[in-house]
């Protein structure tokens, strides 16, 4: 590829080109830079005649003090410069160092190599899996890192009451289901997780698993479909299970009928605890029903879209984009007193009456939970 002609803007490479002349104005021919004078030329025959003569001594001594002109650097073209010219590899290494101790701080090389050894792991397919996709190790490392600074920072997440999840062994968690979008499930697997250093494993609803995207990260970050043979199995198997019995009645109520407890369903979670024997933990959680009041529906586009609802809040979709950002409200987690299932019998979970009195008191416990961590509340935001 030829070096590039440089053409003054507005000739096109004519000259007077805008004046209707073939020659340039007098203005343009100012403007060009003038050509260096030659030195007059002698005549062949005295240069052949002309014998050279040496200089004298004060003469050559002025030519080599005088400073010399430069010789011209050569145009550098656009194909002949690298884009990274002129800046020293050594100035690259420190801003690279630099930004490392920004992101990993000051064992930035251990943690660096960590990264990279857990790249390599990935790619190599070196990681475990259990039978329900759950990828502890990615789950750590990335999504309870990416939900941390949301849950610490954005909704100053409390957590009372923490000594009431077991160390080991297998436990239900039951909380109430708010906040329009399900933010709650992840901002209590985080504080859980945190806090106790056990996974907490979600019971999801079916849309979670026919979005396509989200289906994949849920079932990595240990999420499964609510039915009563995987949370059996999960629980016997000594895992913390959490569900959400409102579902999407309870996200979807109206801001007017904030922290009332929807219907629990038909009690399915607490045969499950039947029948492995494991303890419910009653969790109520206040401040999520305000980081998207929901005032209005859209039931018709949701029925087209095949969704629980469009929800409209003072910010979305007036707002667009911007409508979806939460607001920063102040959050309170309590986790209530393990309610033993250990002394009934398996078989008792079959028992319609039972199940509801055991539902009902799990519901009652949450509901009354609610009401005293709203009146200690100072405000929403703080």
């Amino acid at each position: 590829m030829s070096d590039a002609e440089i053409i003054p803007i507005g000739t096109s490479g004519r000259p007077g080109r805008g004046s209707g002349k073939t020659r340039p104005s007098s203005a343009a021919r100012r403007l060009a830079p003038k050509p260096a004078s030659r030195p007059a030329r002698k005549p062949e025959a005295a240069t052949r005649t002309q014998a050279p003569t040496a200089a004298p001594p004060a003469a050559a001594a002025e030519r080599v003090d005088a400073p010399s002109t430069p010789p011209a650097r050569p145009a550098t073209t656009t194909s002949e410069r690298h884009p990274l010219a002129g800046i020293p590899v050594g100035d690259w290494l420190a801003a690279l160092q630099s930004a490392a101790m920004e992101v990993f701080g000051d064992q930035w090389e251990r943690r660096l190599a960590e990264l990279m050894a857990f790249w390599r792991r990935r790619l190599e397919g070196d990681y475990v899996v259990d039978e329900y996709g759950f990828d502890a190790e990615i789950t750590e490392r990335f999504f309870m890192a990416a939900l941390r600074p949301i849950a610490t920072k954005w909704f100053r997440v409390e957590v009372r009451g923490i000594e009431n999840i077991p160390a080991t062994g297998g436990a239900l968690v039951v909380s109430n289901h708010s906040g329009t979008i399900p933010l709650d499930a992840l901002m209590t697997m985080v504080a859980v997780h945190d806090n106790s250093g056990r996974f907490l494993r979600a019971l999801g609803a079916d849309l979670v698993f026919k979005l396509p995207v989200v289906s994949g990260l849920a079932r990595k970050a240990g999420t499964t479909l609510a039915c009563n043979e995987d949370a059996e199995r999960m629980l016997a198997g000594g895992e913390l299970v959490g569900v959400w019995p409102e579902g999407f009645k309870g996200i979807g109520k109206p801001f007017t009928e904030r922290y009332k407890l929807q219907r629990f369903g038909r009690g399915g979670f607490v045969s499950a605890a039947l029948r492995t024997g494991v303890p419910i933990v009653p969790l109520s959680v206040v401040g999520a029903e305000e980081i998207y009041p929901l005032v209005g529906n859209i039931p018709a586009l949701a029925r087209l879209l095949g969704v629980p609802y469009i929800p409209i809040t003072p910010f979305f979709p007036l707002l667009g984009p911007l409508g979806l950002v939460p607001l920063p409200s102040k959050w309170l987690l309590e986790f209530g007193e393990p309610i033993r299932t250990d002394a009934y019998d398996a078989v008792e979970a079959d028992d319609p009456m039972l199940v509801f009195n055991v539902t009902d008191q799990v519901r009652e416990t949450i509901q009354q939970t609610l009401y005293t961590l709203l009146r200690q509340r100072e405000s929403v935001f703080r």
